[in-house]
């Protein structure tokens, strides 16, 4: 890899803005938004709902098309960047097809990608060891708990070992135990690959525990308020949430968004 394409942002976003137009008039999502996301940092982007967290993703891969400003990813325009698959997606929901095995589902986008089948096989066998799911590729997905559908979720976009990972609200509807689990599993999974990875939550605890580098986003028009680069160690256990370091932090990510709120009065 060249010093170049070291120092460049793996995402880079300047004076974006995003309009769409409604029958109700106009609905300003995103404005002004200054971002460089650096290789291998785990960034988390919060803030209330409708805030253009999801939004600023989607136009990261390419599924919205901003009205201003300018996106590049890995030095490439969204939609180049997704027909290089330079990113997994991994939504709010599993959306694994119930008629198909866990492997299978996997499969997908391998399949379509024009794969062998025996590359096929042998980046499921991976991923799904990746993910703790190995010995699970024959079940299908009524017959995992939500949690587990989720990992599967997250081994289909890690399948074509894209170098970019965003995920939107993946654990939102899990309750708080199984929620703290895969948290610390993707930790470990983003230790053990390297990966950017971009993560839209609502949860203060989770952007911070799981973040190199949290963005607080304001109401619609969605602005960044702050960017805070974490202080904590890249070794985290749950219990750094008790440590005052943790709670500085989030005070800090609290404070950016109470501030975007008296923005909007």
């Amino acid at each position: 890899m060249t010093s170049e394409s070291n120092t460049q942002p793996v995402i880079e976003a300047k004076n974006l803005d995003l309009t769409f137009q409604t029958n109700d008039g106009p609905v300003h999502a995103l404005k002004d938004v200054n971002l460089a996301v650096d290789k291998g940092e785990f960034v988390s982007f919060i803030g209330p709902s409708g805030c253009g967290k999801t939004t600023f993703l989607r136009c990261v891969a390419a599924l919205e098309t901003p009205t201003g400003g300018t996106l590049t990813v890995n030095g490439m325009t969204p939609d180049e960047a997704r027909r290089n698959r330079a990113y997994g997606y991994v939504f709010q929901a599993a959306g694994l097809y119930p008629w198909r095995t866990i492997a299978k589902n996997i499969k997908l986008p391998l399949e379509i990608m024009g794969y062998s089948a025996q590359e096929q096989e042998e980046r499921v066998k991976n991923v799904l060891e990746l993910v703790d799911l190995a010995g699970f590729g024959a079940k299908f997905p009524w017959q995992l708990s939500g949690g587990m559908q989720q990992r599967a979720s997250i081994a289909r976009a890690l399948a074509f070992d894209a170098d970019i990972l965003l995920m939107d609200e993946p654990f939102g509807a899990l309750d708080e135990i199984v929620r703290d689990h895969l948290n610390e599993q993707l930790l470990a999974l983003w230790a053990r690959t390297g990966k950017t990875i971009g993560f839209v939550t609502h949860s203060i605890p989770e952007a911070v525990y799981l973040s190199t580098k949290i963005v607080v986003m304001s109401p619609r028009p969605g602005r960044i308020t702050d960017v805070i680069d974490s202080p904590l160690p890249k070794e985290r256990p749950l219990d750094i949430r008790d440590t005052p370091e943790f709670i500085e932090v989030a005070h800090r990510v609290r404070e950016g968004l109470r501030a975007g709120h008296g923005d909007d009065v």
